[in-house]
Order: structure tokens, then sequence, then C-alpha cells
């Protein structure tokens, strides 16, 4: 097996790994650094956000605001001292991006545009049009390729982290267009691979978020943290998943169901407010887990609009008017024409929750560092939290500069700490029982298992027990169905049994993660008797903060069930309260 021997191994290409890359370098541009990736950078799902990126900027904002903001939005499960730092250095990167050519939209007078998005008080939202990912993933990986330091390995799938005495020392990878496996000794290890909405049959994630980064961690014995904390987005279209931005509501869409009424002021998120005048804490600027809940509650009342793909609202623009839809929402607009033959100048575009992002991930703290010396995790697959029990939108793009910068800071106090090498044999030991793995999946034989089919019934057991409202009942039975799942996955058998390009074999192996995560989020929700964001039980409708003002903490259980544990939630200076949207403050 080959042996690739550098300083840091950052797993995964999206905003937060080269964020931390062009950290590294940018550091020490002596270091050897290794971004490993299962697609191309630019093909990262960072590409896919749409609507923008949160920081202060304007003077009528400010960093106390942005703190209330997020803390309230996470219903208080949020790690207070965390978001401090979080938008604290929010406005520095997002100016660092200006400074290396991301073209945020402007005002006539030449600063940076804001736009308003749910859940915050101010216009806090820095945008590009609304392919803000894209652009900022752009400018990430145009600056990577300044630093000849940074060594990309692209189209590598990772299969196991190594470890030594305790600490992580290095990974080992599949090479696509080979399939040969190659080990990478690496002092510290930074995981920044995504989420693992692909658990779920209907998302706006692309096929690449399937969990690998936490799977990895988890194995590895780090806790996966607030997993049962899964968020739906609003907006998504009912033929396909793709997201229409939260931006939609921002520049002043509204959300009307099959009677033409804006139904969101019968579910506390105010009075009705004239078109295009949106009011803080009203209506369609409420956030997404109360927006996705008050249109579960909607069809269960019979108001939705029937559509060949099922029940949806209807999400108005019309009175933006071609101009301002043109210029803010273009990608939008052709979104709509292109998957659901509708114009958004013209007429109403039907639309439906959507499982869009994961509160929980890899359990790290302040400094982006996971309980496993020398591992560091940042975006979406790690769990600070800044986000607690329901992110705002727009601040997971930040979050992604932010921590993918700070990971890279404490990966290299890790390396100036003085530890010893690893042990050659130790990693040896490592890649080889990782080899042993691979190949007796690729010569496994009579099991009859395929990865579509136990696929297909993971999705179904989420979709149907772990969705927008669940109960006790339910996440039992999920909780029986995928360990079912996970005994019938030792008996998939692949078809595909050469070594280029084996996506039977790649598929096979994103499947063990998606059954690893979705284990820790049943178990986690069906521990979590509470309701608290976007965790909503039928059987325990109530917050409880004396009991579940906690972070859950899931452990591997190898061939058995997570073991669920909890950890205090940090609490600085707001103490829990109501969650108010209702207009009373506007």
């Amino acid at each position: 097996m080959e042996t690739v021997h550098t300083d840091v191994a950052i797993l995964g290409a999206g905003g937060a790994g080269l964020r931390a890359a062009i950290a590294l370098a940018e550091a020490d541009p002596k270091l050897r650094i290794a971004l490993i990736s299962k697609v191309y950078p630019m093909r990262s799902h960072t590409c896919a956000a749409e609507g923008g990126a949160a920081g202060v900027i304007k003077p009528d904002d400010s960093l106390e605001h942005h703190f209330h903001d997020t803390v309230a939005g996470g219903d208080w499960l949020s790690d207070q001292d965390v978001v401090e730092y979080f938008i604290r250095e929010a406005p520095r990167e997002l100016v660092q991006l200006e400074h290396w050519g991301c073209p945020w939209n402007r005002e006539p007078d030449g600063s940076v545009a804001v736009r308003s998005f749910g859940g915050m008080q101010k216009q806090r939202t820095w945008f590009a049009a609304d392919k803000s990912g894209f652009h900022i993933l752009h400018t990430l990986f145009q600056t990577s390729l300044k630093h000849p330091s940074i060594e990309r390995f692209d189209e590598f799938y990772a299969t196991e982290l190594l470890l030594d005495e305790g600490r992580c020392a290095g990974l080992v990878a599949i090479e696509m267009r080979s399939g040969r496996l190659v080990r990478f000794d690496a002092r510290a290890v930074i995981v920044a691979g995504g989420g693992a909405g692909r658990m779920f049959p209907f998302t706006t994630n692309g096929a690449v978020k399937t969990g690998d980064g936490m799977a990895l961690a988890y194995r590895a014995g780090v806790p996966l943290k607030d997993m049962e904390f899964v968020q739906y987005h609003p907006t998504g279209l009912p033929s396909t998943g793709t997201l229409l931005t939260e931006a939609c509501r921002g520049e002043g869409g509204v959300l009307l169901n099959k009677n033409g009424r804006r139904f969101l002021q019968d579910y506390g998120m105010g009075p009705e407010t004239p078109l295009g005048k949106p009011v803080f804490k009203t209506m369609e600027l409420g956030p997404r887990d109360r927006i996705s809940q008050a249109f579960w509650h909607e069809q269960k009342k019979g108001n939705a609009v029937p559509t060949q793909w099922g029940d949806a609202m209807l999400l108005d623009m019309r009175h933006l008017g071609e101009k301002k839809i043109d210029e803010r929402l273009p990608l939008v607009r052709d979104m709509s024409i292109s998957y659901m033959s509708v114009d958004p100048v013209t007429d109403p575009v039907p639309v439906r929750p959507v499982v869009h992002y994961m509160m929980g991930g890899i359990h790290t703290d302040i400094r982006a560092a996971t309980p496993l010396p020398g591992l560091y995790a940042a975006g979406e697959c790690a769990c600070g939290s800044i986000n607690g029990a329901n992110r705002l939108g727009s601040n997971s793009l930040t979050e992604l500069l932010v921590f993918g910068r700070r990971a890279a800071l404490s990966a290299i106090e890790h390396l100036q700490s003085g530890a010893p090498p690893a042990s050659d044999a130790a990693l040896a030991g490592g890649a080889a029982a990782a080899q042993a793995r691979i190949r007796e999946l690729m010569q496994r034989s009579g099991g009859g298992e395929t990865v579509a089919g136990l696929r297909k019934e993971m999705m179904q057991a989420m979709e149907q027990h772990a969705g927008i409202y669940r109960n006790g009942e339910g996440l039992a039975e999920a909780c029986g169905k995928l360990a079912d799942l996970r005994r019938r996955y030792a008996r998939i058998e692949l078809h595909d049994r050469t070594n280029v390009y084996n996506t039977d074999l790649l598929q096979a192996l994103e499947l063990g993660s998606m059954l690893d995560c979705a284990e820790a989020v049943v178990a986690s929700a069906l521990e979590r008797r509470e309701s608290r964001g976007a965790h909503q039980r039928l059987d325990f409708a109530a917050r409880d903060d004396a009991k579940f003002l906690k972070h859950s903490l899931a452990w591997y259980g190898g061939a058995g069930a997570p073991r669920i544990d909890y950890a205090p939630v940090s609490i600085t200076s707001s103490q829990p309260g109501v969650r108010d949207y209702s207009g009373a403050h506007a």
C-alpha cells in the first residue's frame, strides 16, 4: 500500500476544507497539506448554497443582535461561548472573502448589500445574487491554487481513520480511478466532509452528502452530538427537492395555502403585513423549523395544494417584479421554469418542506477539536454547537469559514505541542485491517442483499418516523428497523468486482456511513422526550429545560445500538426564554 506522508490531512474540499487548507498554508508555507475529497472541490456541496452568509456589517446592526438571534433561533441549545466567538469572527471572514475576490452584491453607494433572512431581526446576510455558495467556493478554490503546499487528492474516498496511542494519526482512502488504497500518515486530521441528508428520500442535499466524515469519527470513538435535530427547509420544489433559497422570502416572497391565505399568521408568526414590506418576526421571516411545522399543520387541515408530486404550498413572488427577480433571484427563476414549468414572474411556485441540514454532527469544542487528540472537524459534519436545535439560514456559510480557519489554527497548535511521531507498526496495522475489510466486501457472495434495496428501506424508515413530527412508538420502530438493516448490511453482495471507478463499492460504503448516522439520529430522538426546535414530539409537545437543556451524545455501539449520553449546554448571558415570532417586538 502506498503511503503519503503529510503534516495535516484534510478530509473534504468544500468551503470548510478549503478554508482550513488556506489558513494552514498562510500560517506556515512549509507545512505539507493533503486535501482529500471524493469529488473535485468545485463539485462540493457548498456550491449549492444560494441565499448568503451572515455577518454584522451595517451600522444599525450589532454583535448583540446576531448573538440573540442565533441563540433564540437555536431554542437555547446553542453553546453561547461558541456563538460569541462565531459572531466576532464572522465579519472578518466575509471581508477576507471580499479581498480574495468574492463578488458580493453592492448597494448604490458601493457598500456591501445585505438582505433579510428568517429569524434575524436585522438585515445581515451578505449575498452574491442567489449563487452565494458557488461564488464563495470558487473564491476559496482559486485562492487555494496560490499555495503550492496544498496537495490535492481529488476523487479519493476515505474508509478509515488511523489511530495510535489514543490519538488520530492519519487515514486510509481509495483512489477511485484505480481502486488502490492509499495510506495517509498525518500529524493531524481535519474532517470537513459535510452532512448526511441523503439518508432521507426527499432532500436538497446532493448525492455526495452521505455522512462519511461523521461515520469515520463515530467509529473511531468520537460521539455524534445533537443528531436528533434535522432541519427541514420550507421551500423545496416538490418535483426534485431542489432548494428555492430563503432569499425568496427575504426579498419579499410570501407563502399561501390553497385558499390564497398567508397561513403563517395562524401559527404565532405575526399579523399579515403589506406585500413587499416584511417585518421582523412576522410571517415568512420566521425560522425554518416553525414554518415547516406550519406546513405540516396546514396539510393536516386539508389546506395544502395538491400536485402530481404530493401536497404543496405556494410561494408567491409575482409582486417583486421581473427586474428584481432577475437581479436578485435569477437561479430561482431558472430552476422554477426548468423543474416545475412555472415562471415566478407570472405564477406562484409550488413548494414543500424538504430535509436540508443537520444541526448535529461530530462533537467538537470552541477550538473545532474533538475529544480524540489530533482530530478536528468543521462545517456541517461538526457540531460546535452554534446552531443548537435549529439553524438560522445564512449562518452555515459563515460557519464554514470561521471554523474551517479555527480547525487549522488548532491543528497547528497540536503540531507544535511536541507529540511524538506515530508508530509505523500501529499505522500499518490499521491500514491492513482497512484493506482486509474492503477485500471482504468485494469478495462477499451469496448474501443476496443489495445496496439499492437496503438504502430504500432506510430512507422510508427515516421519512416515516424521523420527519418534521415524531413520536416514541414510531422512533422505537425506526430503531428496530435500522438495527435489522445493519444486520442485513453484512450480507450485501456487490455486482461490480472491478477496481476502476467501482461505484457499486463506493455506494455500499456510503450506505454504511448513512446507516451509522441514521441510527444516531433515531436513537437520540427517542431518548429526547421533549419538543425543541427541529425535534418535535407529538407525545412530548413541550420544551423541557429541566430535563433536556443538554446536548445528546451518541456513542458508536459496533454491532449494537448507539449509547446515548448527555453533556451540558454552555450558557454565558442568555437564559432560556420564549421564542417569540409574533411580531410583538417589530
